[in-house]
């Protein structure tokens, strides 16, 4: 693998690129159009569009309501109007494709947030289109391992997402600091994630961009226990699991139908966990070239090795359970 070398030192996870550089390749024209993953090397995302299985009397679930229709719902508090009566901004936390997320007191109660702020002016229809489904969807969920949509507000400017706030940060910098989980550590952290997922898919949820980075920490001194963030490029679907057909996610994680623009459903979710998974193991990533071609080819053949002597001391169960997510007909996966 591209990933492993002569020496015994691991090498942690490389950051995800949810925009890799443009490619060298000529421009797309109508005699040849783009594939699914030029699509994704350069940063292009066709409109996100749901579309129904072949049951003619199964119809997609409605759009969610213009941002600007949310109403006041407990517990939340001043919903869509006074954001700066209420919270006092801080410290940056991240950064997104068209987001910043900063620390924030809440000024009634003293309470820590966490704030996505959106900036209306510059947001194309694909982006808007994205957080209304975010904010839509993260209304919905209520479990213990998703993070927690607390407040919404339109302003003239900004949209702003009142989150908890998570002081452990992202997995990913925690798989950097650590190089890598042991097996009951791993087994701790996937065993919440599961649950999660689980959660999201019998709410006919699919997350679609399922990566360390989108997995928040809830303490600095706790390895195992997260919380699921981002549902940017979350979706609905139908009864039928096998609807979309929309080119998203990040590469390295993706899985392989989508790379092949064949309709996909909920376990796509459980490829990019079984990515997860195999990175906490070993530190590094089952799919890996500097070429993203070389790299999609990889994750459509299912192309991963078990590299000695990295993966010597791990039981052939964890093994066959990373197997079992990282198989490329997505009917046999679980």
């Amino acid at each position: 693998m591209g990933c492993a070398n002569s020496s015994s030192q691991r090498m942690p996870v490389p950051p995800s690129q949810m925009h890799p550089p443009p490619s060298s390749s000529p421009p797309p024209s109508a005699d040849h159009p783009l594939s699914v993953p030029d699509k994704m090397i350069m940063g292009t995302k066709p409109l996100p569009a749901y579309t129904s299985s072949s049951s003619p009397d199964m119809l997609p679930p409605p759009p969610p309501p213009p941002l600007e229709d949310y109403s006041p719902e407990s517990p939340t508090c001043g919903y869509g109007i006074g954001f700066t009566d209420q919270y006092k901004l801080g410290e940056t936390l991240g950064t997104g494709n068209f987001s910043v997320v900063r620390e924030a007191l809440h000024k009634p109660s003293g309470q820590r947030y966490a704030i996505k702020c959106i900036k209306k002016g510059g947001l194309s229809n694909d982006e808007l289109e994205a957080l209304t489904t975010e904010v839509a969807v993260l209304k919905q969920m209520k479990h213990p391992n998703i993070m927690i949509l607390h407040d919404f507000f339109s302003e003239p400017d900004y949209y702003y997402l009142v989150t908890e706030y998570m002081d452990g940060g992202e997995l990913f910098d925690r798989v950097v600091e650590k190089s890598y989980y042991s097996e009951r550590e791993a087994r701790d952290l996937v065993k919440l994630l599961l649950e999660a997922i689980k959660y999201c898919h019998e709410c006919n949820v699919v997350h679609r961009d399922l990566k360390p980075e989108n997995l928040l920490l809830t303490s600095k001194m706790d390895d195992a226990s997260i919380k699921l963030a981002d549902f940017g490029f979350a979706k609905r679907v139908d009864m039928h699991d096998e609807g979309l057909k929309t080119a998203c996610g990040t590469p390295g994680y993706v899985a392989p139908e989508i790379l092949e623009s064949r309709p996909y459903g909920k376990s796509v979710d459980i490829w990019s966990i079984g990515v997860i998974t195999y990175i906490l193991l070993c530190g590094y990533p089952p799919f890996n070239d500097d070429n993203h071609h070389a790299l999609f080819r990889k994750i459509k053949q299912g192309q991963f090795e078990f590299d000695a002597p990295y993966w010597d001391a791990i039981s052939d169960d964890a093994k066959h359970f990373i197997g079992q997510m990282l198989v490329v007909d997505n009917k046999l996966r679980y």
